[in-house]
């Protein structure tokens, strides 16, 4: 059962000016296409194996690299950067080796060229007729950049990461995103589909909004809905879009 939010009234989320979204998982098919992507440069190398077990190896290396850098053990640097270093642990965990440096380069760009769900596109520019939109992603602004164009996301901007300079759920990545808007926090809604995010989000003054990818992880493996109190829950972008627009 969904629990709204504390304090949430049409009033309040009538006066958001801004809309953040989580990108990876929330608005792009990570899992499928990283599959995809290795199976297309390492097939033909003769290299065999489950190819979402290896996406799902890769995605596993994610929150313990950012950890170091939010914890201070490693300075700041690119998601692309730890996503290589990561690469590294994934090949040799699946014994993986030999491979030259432009297909690591070229496999370690996959996360480059990952697919939108297929509400994505519609549903952005549905929610870009009412509000501002950016990515609160962290992935950095590169990165951001191609999936936009591969994908027809029509941001205003690129925020998340690489523009705070941290990694969430640091506070600091959500409240950039909201100064760069020259919003108040509360002006700006961060949509997810995690509920991890959208926790650390409402702790830092942000609405909060939940959209269903129940997909995500593998059949039934990602979140059919929040499990925290949000201030909306969609079952896709469009879906969200409509509940918007009721407000008006």
């Amino acid at each position: 059962m969904i629990v709204q939010a504390a304090g949430t009234t049409d009033e309040a989320l009538a006066g958001v000016r801004a809309l953040v979204f989580d990108v990876f998982g929330t608005l792009v098919d990570w899992r499928g296409s990283i599959a995809r992507e290795a199976r297309s440069l390492l097939a033909s190398r003769g290299v065999a194996l489950d190819w979402y077990a290896f996406a799902d190896a890769w995605r596993a290396q994610y929150q313990p690299a950012m950890e170091a850098v939010r914890s201070g053990a490693l300075p700041f640097c690119k998601l692309d950067v730890l996503h290589r270093r990561n690469l590294e642990v994934v090949l040799d965990a699946f014994a993986i080796a030999g491979l030259d440096e432009a297909t690591k380069v070229q496999l370690n760009l996959a996360w480059h060229r990952l697919d939108a769900w297929s509400d994505v596109a519609a549903g952005l520019q549905r929610l870009r007729e009412r509000c501002r939109i950016a990515p609160c992603s962290n992935g950095n602004i590169s990165l951001m950049v191609d999936l936009a164009r591969r994908n027809r996301l029509p941001w205003d901007a690129i925020l998340g990461a690489e523009v705070a300079r941290d990694y969430k759920p640091k506070a600091v990545v959500y409240q950039a995103a909201a100064d760069a808007f020259d919003c108040a926090p509360h002006e700006v809604l961060m949509v997810a589909a995690h509920s991890d995010d959208l926790t650390a989000a409402a702790r830092a003054g942000l609405r909060t909004a939940h959209v269903a990818r129940p997909d995500e992880k593998g059949p039934g493996r990602g979140e059919a809905g929040p499990s925290v109190p949000v201030d909306l829950a969609a079952r896709d972008l469009l879906h969200l879009a409509a509940q918007l627009d009721a407000l008006r």
